[in-house]
């Protein structure tokens, strides 16, 4: 596959998906799937770990395959179940036939009888998808111990059928926001990344690239703003998730600054607490950036050509009086 042959080509795919990858994250990828590996993907809520399994799978062309973990997940879920409604017509059907228990056992445990679940279904797949387990953190360490023969050879086994192989080896993300520690069996047959939050420059240019219609000044005064109120203690810190609702936000709101009165407004797109909206509405004054003379110039110049296209538009008869 041309998207694997070296971490600078998964790079730009992955910004051709308008998911901007750093070197290690490219190359990590690139060695997950070179090895035949699961990738353990850790980090913070809400800074692009599911988002790199979705971008990974628009890069390959292929189908994002999701097990959403949750306490009490059990292996039928992940795995497969047989569809009994089926199977229990089928053998209503056969006793007409006199059909032998033997034969007809042979029959109802068979794959047209399987309902494949996330797991099986990447594994059957006629070409390689992508295998997205999310947040495994959240689910018991009975399904963490399942996963191990499945991650490790590619296979499961269902009893009433065997061993089944994987038809094509899946390139397998699993992903965690750190709620609980994994075995080291586990840990041992991923690779490992950790995704931070990001850099000014990095969150900015993502800003950029996901809403093209705020302003690069903006943009940057409110990266500036979230990455600071990030230190304090709050009861949930923003993710680049909630920096992007927010900035289609300012957006919306015909936003050219950052000012205090729409800043606070808007916050609870922000912060999803109340009292951590009152603790940052406390010290908001000195949060927000200070506006600089570049960034005031621009809106000076924006405004000036607004009116200028508004007297533009005016009336020839208009025209000759000075409002």
């Amino acid at each position: 596959m041309k998207l694997f042959k070296n971490p600078n080509i998964i790079r730009d795919y992955l910004s051709g998906q308008s998911y901007l990858a750093d070197d290690r994250l490219a190359t990590t990828v690139y060695l997950a799937w070179q090895l035949k590996k699961p990738l353990l993907v850790e980090g913070p809520a809400g800074v692009g770990k599911t988002e790199l399994a979705r971008a990974l799978a628009r890069a390959m062309q292929t189908d994002l395959v999701r097990l959403q973990c949750y306490p009490g997940l059990d292996e039928a879920k992940a795995l497969y179940e047989w569809h009994y409604q089926k199977q229990l017509l089928y053998i209503q059907s056969s006793r007409q036939d006199s059909v032998g228990w033997k034969e007809l056992q042979d029959d109802i445990f068979s794959i047209e009888f399987l309902l494949e679940r996330p797991l099986l279904k990447a594994f059957m797949s006629p070409r390689p998808v992508v295998l997205l387990i999310d947040e495994l953190d959240k689910s018991d360490e009975e399904l963490e111990s399942f996963l191990l023969e499945a991650l490790s050879d590619y296979q499961v086994s269902i009893p009433e059928l065997g061993t089944v192989k994987a038809k094509h080896i899946p390139l397998v993300i699993l992903t965690s926001n750190n709620t609980r520690d994994f075995s080291d069996a586990m840990k041992r047959r991923c690779l490992h990344l950790y995704i931070p939050y990001p850099t000014i420059e990095q969150e900015t240019a993502i800003i950029l690239m996901k809403v093209p219609q705020i302003k690069k000044q903006l943009a940057s005064r409110l990266v500036e703003f979230i990455q600071t109120i990030r230190k304090l203690p709050l009861k949930k810190t923003p993710s680049v998730a909630e920096t992007l609702d927010w900035a289609r936000t300012l957006v919306l709101l015909g936003c050219k600054s950052l000012e205090p009165h729409t800043v606070r407004l808007s916050l609870n797109v922000l912060l999803k607490y109340e009292q951590d909206i009152e603790k940052v509405n406390e010290k908001l004054t000195g949060l927000i950036p200070e506006q600089n003379n570049e960034e005031s110039e621009e809106n000076q110049e924006e405004d000036c050509k607004a009116a200028a296209k508004t007297k533009s538009e005016q009336p020839l008869w208009m025209s000759r009086f000075d409002f």
